[in-house]
C-alpha cells in the first residue's frame, strides 16, 4: 500500500489558521478531488470539523482521541496504525491534514501531492519541513495566477528516495 499525503502549503509550509485554509484556489480544490475521489482518505478531527461532513465518493477515515465519537457515513479509529489497518487491501490512501496528522505520519509516507502557494501567511498550522535529501520532485506543474486563482501556484509530486 502507498501512503501519500496530499497538501497544500504556503512559502512558509502554513496550512491552516483558526482551522480555517488561508487561501481560496478553486483549482486545488479540483486538484484535490481528482487526486482523492474513489479512494480513502485519512483526516484527524480537527479536519474533518473543517470540511463540516464526509468527503463524498471517498471512503473518510478519521483519527481521534474521543472513543464516543460517532459520525454517520465515516469511520474512527484512534491513531494513524489504526486507520492504515483498515486499508490493508488499498493500493493507495490518501492524508488529508491536519498539520499533527501530517507531522505524526510523514515517516509513514511514500508521495506527497504538493500545491505550492506562492505566498506567505499568517498561521496557526504548518506542515513538516520537507527534506530535499528524503524527498525527491517527479513532476512539476506551475500556474500563474488567473482570474478565479489570485495566487501563483505549483503543482509537485515528491517521492520518498
Amino acid at each position: 500500500m502507498i501512503v501519500s499525503a496530499v497538501v497544500a502549503i504556503a512559502e512558509n509550509n502554513a496550512i491552516g489558521k483558526d482551522n480555517q485554509l488561508l487561501w481560496r484556489l478553486p483549482a486545488d480544490l479540483k486538484h484535490f478531488k481528482e487526486i482523492t475521489s474513489g479512494h480513502t482518505v485519512i483526516m484527524g478531527r480537527k479536519t474533518y470539523d473543517s470540511v463540516g461532513k464526509p468527503l463524498p465518493n471517498r471512503r473518510n477515515i478519521i483519527i481521534t482521541r474521543n472513543k464516543d465519537l460517532e459520525i454517520p457515513g465515516v469511520e474512527i479509529v484512534g491513531s494513524m496504525d489504526e486507520a492504515l489497518s483498515l486499508c490493508q487491501q488499498e493500493q493507495e490512501v490518501y492524508v488529508i491534514g491536519g498539520a499533527q496528522i501530517y507531522a505524526s505520519s510523514l515517516h509513514l509516507t511514500d508521495k506527497i501531492y504538493l500545491t505550492r502557494v506562492h505566498q506567505s501567511f499568517e498561521a496557526d498550522s504548518f506542515f513538516p519541513e520537507i527534506d530535499p535529501g528524503i524527498w525527491s520532485e517527479t513532476e512539476v506543474e506551475p500556474h500563474q495566477p488567473d482570474e478565479k486563482n489570485p495566487i501563483g501556484y505549483t503543482f509537485s509530486t515528491l517521492i520518498r528516495r
